[in-house]
This record gives structure tokens, sequence and C-alpha cells, in this order.
């Protein structure tokens, strides 16, 4: 006989009968056990035997001595009288007798004309017992309570008590929601389900740049959409893809964007959620998200940060202790690849540390792809502020190529927040409009930090923060593969005081000599101070640690040294080799005289170049010291043009005009706050007062 898909088939039992058990265990059962419990408990617990008494009878045993303590109601007219033990033993016999043993459980309840007649009875008593030497009968005053409040305090600590066990018993049996924090769920997965009615959608058109990976998460969400395309030809569905690259390039972007574009559910979740404090709860977490998957396949499952749970195994055996971490990425390896059939079920996976995932886990048949969503270049970033651009109100002159070239190194989510930064500082000043000054402004603050023009210097400072600045523009400015220079500045921004701006050529190869190049301009500021000034500072820090890293690169990964040439002890896998060198001490010892040798190279390089064209620093120097802040057009009046010309002059001549007139606009007005006396007469360091507020 054939049933409607509503209804479920009845189970045909031994015995024909096969109605269903009426009686079948239920919590409500539990509560309603306890409560009975608890009542039974409270009543047979309580020992206290009571018994009413006439007026008459009470007050003859109060003449008798019969009472320790007599408490009167006044409000209900009505006197109990705590029996002495001799006095219960003779009123009280046989089980009531044994309860009423007990001192202060055989109680008189007796109806009185009064309160207050009943009080003074009580002071005869307590006359007549003084005189024998007795102990006074104790007397308490109270208001009685309703027969409500005496049910609140009566049953009050149980009914809290009862209150408080279903509250647990919901939250343990699942109260909190599927997949909440209750104990029975805590083993479910709490993975995030969107699908194309999600209202906060994005799509391929949101994500800019990123082509080759837009093609192959493109190909994964057209075989969800048109299977039969790829089928005919014998194609498979692919396990799963996994987007590798630097944090905010858009690897969970695009993972969003796919979940906009498939007309399929797509179930989101963290790496870090799999884990918890119960052992076996990120395995089970593995189990019912892809138990979901199945159940609405096809579909796509999105693993943001999968290095949290895809460490390599047996790197930290953790004294042989059970690692709840591998227990989880064995199971997610069970459910990508094992006995089970996912079909229909594709994992995509995000991570900036590819290096330290299972090699289980990279295999083909589970992840089949990995995807490297590498920093954008130069076509990709212009882009990217297409998109970031979309809902700024921008001048019409906004150079957009510009802003990309000076952003060279900067991820997606970087450019996006240099849009919401130059929003921001237009809004400051009050502006219609963003502007090209805007997003300088923007740049300036994410590179270098927020300036600091209130920051006080002396003049000896400033000085030595011009000569340092002109000495690193004077050096990049005649070297080949020095960065094309953008402005010099000595006003202080974050920990930095002073800055040179420099627009660095996107090589994806770099000789030798570009890194050499790249030591001598950053020792140009230490060469400087040393050449014109006659001692060195600290300010060169920041300049020594990078030029010893490029330095040590050149000897130890890329094997340019000619002492030790066509040699790298890099490790691409990251595990550092651990607490060992992979050379010996005779090589170390040779490693550091190659640093050391390339740094004095450069170092005296930078100071022959300083030495030539030092007419041309001082002349640098003074305009810096005047102005705070010089640009290429400056160093080009002194020194003439660059012998080594790149596109990326002709691109910063674009933009000069426009940053110089708003920066002069700027120093019009702080000069306008100032007296003439303020200005220094030459270039004597003695001479210039400290001027710390422009």
């Amino acid at each position: 006989m054939p049933f409607p898909p509503n209804q479920q088939r009845p189970q045909n039992r031994p015995g024909g009968n096969n109605k269903k058990n009426r009686f079948g265990f239920s919590m409500f059962w539990m509560y309603a056990f306890v409560i009975i419990f608890i009542v039974g408990f409270y009543y047979l617990s309580d020992e206290t035997t009571t018994k009413e008494v006439s007026y008459t009878t009470f007050t003859e045993t109060a003449e008798r001595n019969g009472f320790d303590k007599i408490v009167i109601y006044g409000d209900k007219r009505k006197a109990e009288g705590v029996l002495t033990d001799s006095a219960a033993r003779a009123n009280f016999k046989g089980h009531e007798g044994a309860a009423a043993t007990r001192p202060g459980h055989a109680i008189f309840v007796a109806e009185i004309p009064s309160s207050d007649e009943m009080t003074n009875q009580i002071k005869l008593w307590n006359a007549a017992r003084a005189q024998k030497g007795i102990k006074p009968i104790e007397e308490k005053y109270v208001n009685s309570r309703s027969d409500w409040s005496n049910i609140l305090f009566s049953f009050g600590p149980i009914i809290l008590l009862v209150v408080l066990w279903v509250f647990i018993m919901k939250r343990m049996s699942g109260g909190g929601g599927a997949g909440g924090n209750s104990v029975f769920n805590v083993g479910k997965s709490k993975a995030q389900m969107f699908d194309k009615n999600n209202a906060n959608k994005v799509t391929f058109k949101d994500v800019a740049g990123l082509s080759e990976a837009k093609t192959e998460i493109e190909e994964i969400v057209e075989f969800l959409k048109n299977p039969q395309r790829y089928t005919d030809l014998g194609g498979k569905i692919p396990k799963g893809a996994l987007l590798v690259g630097p944090p905010g390039t858009g690897k969970t972007l695009l993972a969003k964007a796919v979940a906009g574009e498939a007309n399929v559910p797509f179930f989101s979740m963290s790496g870090s959620d799999f884990v918890e404090m119960f052992v076996g709860v990120g395995a089970s977490r593995v189990r019912d998200l892809f138990r979901q998957a199945k159940e609405k396949a096809p579909c796509i499952v999105f693993i943001d940060e999968i290095d949290a749970v895809g460490r390599a195994r047996g790197r930290n055996p953790n004294m042989g202790s059970n690692d709840e971490r591998e227990n989880t990425l064995n199971q997610l390896l069970t459910e990508m690849d094992g006995f089970g059939s996912n079909s229909g079920v594709i994992c995509l996976a995000a991570t900036n540390r590819v290096d330290i995932l299972d090699k289980a886990l990279l295999r083909a048949g589970r992840f089949d792809r990995q995807i490297y969503v590498d920093l954008p270049d130069v076509n990709d970033r212009v882009a990217i502020f297409g998109v970031h651009l979309r809902n700024i109100k921008k001048t019409a002159d906004l150079d957009v190529e510009l802003l990309a070239r000076q952003t060279a190194g900067f991820s997606g989510a970087d450019i996006a927040n240099v849009c919401n930064e130059a929003a921001l500082y237009a809004a400051r000043n009050n502006k219609k409009e963003v502007g090209m000054d805007d997003f300088n402004a923007a740049i300036d603050r994410i590179i270098g930090g927020l300036e600091k023009k209130s920051k006080i210097t002396t003049a000896e400072e400033k000085r030595g923060i011009s000569v340092h600045e002109a000495g690193h523009a004077t050096v990049s400015w005649h070297l080949q593969y020095g960065d094309p220079l953008i402005k010099v500045t000595i006003v202080p921004r974050g920990k930095a005081l002073g800055a040179a701006w420099y627009l660095p050529e996107e090589r994806q190869l770099v000789p030798a000599q570009a890194l050499l190049d790249k030591i001598c301009s950053l020792m140009g500021g230490r060469a400087a101070e040393e050449l014109f000034i006659g001692q060195v500072a600290t300010g060169a820090l920041n300049d020594l640690e990078r030029a010893t890293k490029i330095a040590y690169s050149l000897v130890v990964y890329y094997g340019m040294s000619d002492a030790i040439p066509n040699v790298s002890y890099y490790d691409s896998t990251g595990q550092d080799y651990g607490f060992t060198k992979p050379y010996s001490e005779e090589r170390s010892k040779i490693i550091d005289q190659e640093v050391s040798r390339i740094l004095a190279e450069q170092y005296q390089r930078a100071k022959d170049i300083l030495t030539k064209y030092k007419e041309g620093h001082a002349r640098l120097t003074h305009e810096l010291y005047e102005r705070e802040v010089i640009f290429t057009a400056d160093v080009e009046a002194i020194f003439g043009k660059r012998p080594w010309a790149s596109r990326t002059d002709e691109i910063i001549a674009i933009n000069e005009a426009k940053e110089k007139e708003e920066h002069a606009k700027d120093a019009q007005i702080s000069a306008g706050a100032s007296s003439d006396a303020d200005k220094p007469a030459d270039d004597k360091p003695a001479e210039k007062p400290a001027d710390s507020e422009k």
C-alpha cells in the first residue's frame, strides 16, 4: 500500500501490537519525581510535634512551669508555648512522645483573649518563677504571616530549586538553540549557512583584481551550476581548493563572492570553531558539518584560517597526551577523502601559513587546487581603488593610477583603509569632496603614522634631522637602482623624527646591485651625520636594522657573496631548522665577516657620494630646515635630473605641482602665526631657534 511522502511507514513488530508506547520516558517524569521527593523529604524530616489546647490548659501548664518559651501572634490572637522536657514527656506518649523528647520539638497552641492580657500573664508567671529561682519564660511577640506568605516561605526554597533544575535541564537538552552552547549540542557544527537570498550578498563584481584566482574559483562555481558540461567529457568535480596568500589580500572576500554567485548552500566556519576544551568535540563537529553538507548537496563548505586545525601532526607530541587538534585533523582528512562519498560537496579553505599545514591535507584528492592570492600589482590596485571609491565623493581630477603606484606593496585591505582615511581627513577639514591631497595625507598616515607637528625639538636636533634626511635623499638620487623620491620631511610621524618618501619600482627579479644600492641609500643618513656634523646619533637605528637584514639575506639566502657563492640556507618549509644551524661555526664566522664587509663597503660608498655632492647636500639641508618638507622638483633643482630616470619619475611630476601648492598654503597659514624673529639667520646650528609648532 503506498503512503504519502509526509507520512512514515508503520513498523511491523512481532506480536501484532503496533501501538505507540504512550508512557515513554520524558524529562517531565524526571521533574515530577524530583518534586515529589523534595516535598516528601520536607514533611518527613519535620519532627516538630504540635497540639492545640484550650486557654485554660495553656495557663495551667504555664503555672506548673511547663514552658520554656512563649511566642505570641498578636494579629491572630494565638500563642505557642514550647514545652520543657519533663512537660513534653508527660503530655506526649508513644511515637509522639519519642519525637517530643527532643528539646524544642513539643509545642502547645492555644487561642488567647488578647496579646496584652497574655503579656501581663507572662509577667506574673515570671515573677512567681523568680521567687522559686527558676529561669523565666522567654517571651517573643510577632505578627504572623498570611497564608500566602506562609506558603511562600515554606515552599519558596523548594519552588526555586525546582525552577533552577528545570532551567539547567532545558539548557542541557538544547534549550540554547541548534548548535548552541548547551552540553548536548557541544559537538554540533557552528557553521553559518548562506544562500542566494542572503541580504549582504557579495559577488565577483565586488572583488577587484585577482583575475587568475577568480578564474579558478569561477570554474568551481560553474561546475556546481552546470555539471553536465564537465561530466560529459569525463571530468570530476574537485574535492577542494585552498586559498593561500598574505593577510588582507582578499581570500575571505573571494569565498564570500563564491557564496553570492553560486546558487547552492554555502557553509562558512572558522578553523578555531572546531577546537574546544572537551575531548572529541572537534571531530564531532567535523562529522556534523559534513553531514549537513551531504544533506544539502551540491554545496560548498568554507573553512577560514584552516591552519588553526590543520597543523602538521607530530611536531608537538605534547608529552604523549591526547592531542585534540590532531584528532580533529584526522576526522577532516577522513571526511574529505575517505570511504564515504562526498559527491557534490566542495571544500574551500583559506590560510596565510600554508608552510605549517599537514602534507596529507595538501595532497591531490583533498585540496586538489592551491590558489595563490598574491599582493595586487599596479593594475589590480587600480581596479581595487575603483571598487572602494564607488561610495566616496571624490574630485574630478583624482588620479587613481598615481594612487595605485604610490601604494606599492599595499594589500586590498590596506587600500580600503586608505580610502576610508582619506574620507575622514577630508571631513575633518570640512571639505565637500575628497581630493588628491587627502589621499596623500592618508597614505602618509598609514605608512609613517600620525603627524606630530607639536613635538618639541631643539635647534640642534632639527639640524641633525635635516642633515640625516638630506643624506638619504642625496645618496639615493645618485644611485642607479635608487627608488624615485617623492618628498622628504622632518615633521615627526609616529616614532620617526623625519622620513624620505619613495616610489619603489615593482620588480619580479631584483639584481644584486639593486640590493647593494638599497643598503647604500640606507647608510646615507648616518654617513651624512659623520661627515657634516662630526658625530653620529641614535636616529639611524631603523636604517641600520634594515641594512643589516638585507646584507644578511645577500649572504645567507641569495648566495650573492663572493666568499660563499651559490649557497642558500633559506628554509621554505617554515621549520627554521629548530635549535640547530645548518652550517658550522667556521661558516658562521665567514657569514659575519661578509655581512660586516658589505655594510662597511656601502657605508664608505655613501660617504664618497656625499663628499662629491657636499654643496648640493648643504643646500638641500638648508631648504629642508627652512621649509620642513621638500619635493622631487626641489631636489631636481639642486642636483639636476637623475641620470637613471624611470617611468615613475614622470608620474611623480604630474602630481608634484598639486601637492606642492597645497603644502604652500599650509605653510602660509603656519607662517602667519609666527613672527619674523623665529626664522634663523644662516645655516649655523647655534643661531637656529627651535620651531616646534611647525
